[in-house]
């Protein structure tokens, strides 16, 4: 996927991203042939490629946005490897402390996201992403997770986002609004989307190329509140 994503950024340069739905169905014909020649018992490719299409997609973001955020400073980690890793560094485990939510006697969980932005000077978490092809896979959920995340002062802080190419048009038009937008207008901290077509923009829905300027100017006001 970083191949195919490479060569988009050398034909499109910074409008690349804009081209991750035309990618990942190059990706799909890569996927199948070689699907193909491996396939299981009874196998079915639509389901392999649903599940393969969407940890892919993660992955590809969190490759296109790891070296500009590290400029800033930060760092990015996988949330899998937070939720599964036994065997993670003191930063990291640290990093996790600072993410989980305390559901009392049920103990300390973390919330389901794909990315986590954090401070390597004090392990502070500034915000966790979700990446999805859709928003029906999971945006209700990341609604759920940022009000978890507000009802403890040691969270409230944390941006939640959600990245996606919207295949399914739900960001699209702010009136009327969809579920979907709905969730992300008035629940969420923001959602960056990886498309060509025109979407009715606003402070919470926004073409992917303001989500690294949207990340500084955080970085920006934590700084300020911590001075």
């Amino acid at each position: 996927m970083e191949k195919l994503y490479l060569e988009k950024k050398q034909q499109f340069g910074t409008e690349a991203y804009k081209h991750i739905s035309e990618l990942l169905e190059e990706a799909k014909e890569i996927h199948k042939a070689d699907w193909q020649n491996n396939k299981t018992p009874k196998g079915d490719h639509e389901q392999s490629w649903r599940a393969f299409k969407g940890k892919n997609l993660e992955r590809l973001v969190q490759y296109i946005i790891t070296d500009e955020v590290e400029k800033m400073g930060l760092k990015v980690v996988n949330g899998n490897r937070l939720e599964r890793s036994t065997k993670l560094s003191k930063e990291l485990s640290q990093v996790k402390r600072n993410l989980a939510i305390d559901y009392g006697k049920f103990g300390l969980h973390l919330p389901d996201v794909d990315v986590v932005i954090y401070n390597p000077r004090n392990c502070k978490v500034l915000a966790v992403i979700s990446i999805k092809v859709t928003l029906r896979e999971r945006i209700a959920q990341t609604g759920y997770w940022k009000l978890k995340l507000l009802q403890d002062k040691l969270t409230k802080h944390i941006k939640v986002f959600f990245i996606t190419p919207d295949e399914d048009g739900v960001l699209t038009s702010k009136k009327p609004a969809k579920k979907g937008r709905a969730i992300v207008e008035v629940d969420l901290d923001g959602s960056y989307v990886l498309t060509k077509d025109k979407i009715e923009e606003s402070n919470k829905v926004k073409l992917f190329e303001h989500f690294i300027d949207d990340l500084k100017q955080l970085l920006k006001n934590e700084a300020y509140d911590n001075d």
